[in-house]
């Protein structure tokens, strides 16, 4: 460790106390190098993780038996609420439906209304005009009459 620049020597007492020795290589250009050797494992030691998977506990029959009529119940009642969800999805398209329905029933029986008081407006309007306008030739007659007879007198006194 005489070699080793002070940050090294550090470094390698804090790594030799945890059983891993450090050796200083060649230094170079772009930095130091070092070997670092791990210490064989103690044979009191546990390995962290088993070599093989956990060995599997016998099933009997009846824990079988059990799992698979647990499984047909989850089965059954997800299928009871997917059923239930559509009909709740096709009870709404119904009201749906009938919304529709009764708006256009509504949109026609308004659309009707408003057809029949406009046609009855414009029978009413076309009554009176023909109304005006038979006055207005009444008029015109009578006067057509007056100016015959004013004129039959003159010429009954022209003649006379």
């Amino acid at each position: 460790m005489q070699g080793l620049p002070d940050a090294s020597r550090s470094i390698v007492q804090y790594v030799l106390c945890s059983d891993i020795q450090v050796k200083e290589l060649d230094k170079r250009a772009s930095g130091q190098a070092f070997e670092v050797i791990l210490a064989a494992p103690a044979p009191d030691a546990k390995a962290e993780f088993p070599l093989s998977p956990p060995k599997k506990k016998d099933v009997s029959l009846e824990e079988i038996q059990r799992k698979l009529e647990a499984a047909e119940e989850r089965r059954k009642n997800h299928e009871a609420e997917v059923l239930k969800h559509l009909a709740e999805k096709r009870e709404h398209e119904k009201e749906v439906l009938q919304k529709a329905m009764e708006e256009n029933n509504n949109f026609s029986k308004m659309a009707e209304e408003k057809l029949n008081q406009k046609m009855e407006a414009n029978k009413e309007n076309r009554t009176a005009l023909l109304a005006a306008k038979n006055e207005k030739f009444k008029e015109k007659d009578k006067k057509l009459e007056v100016v015959r007879k004013n004129k039959e007198t003159q010429e009954g006194t022209s003649e006379d």
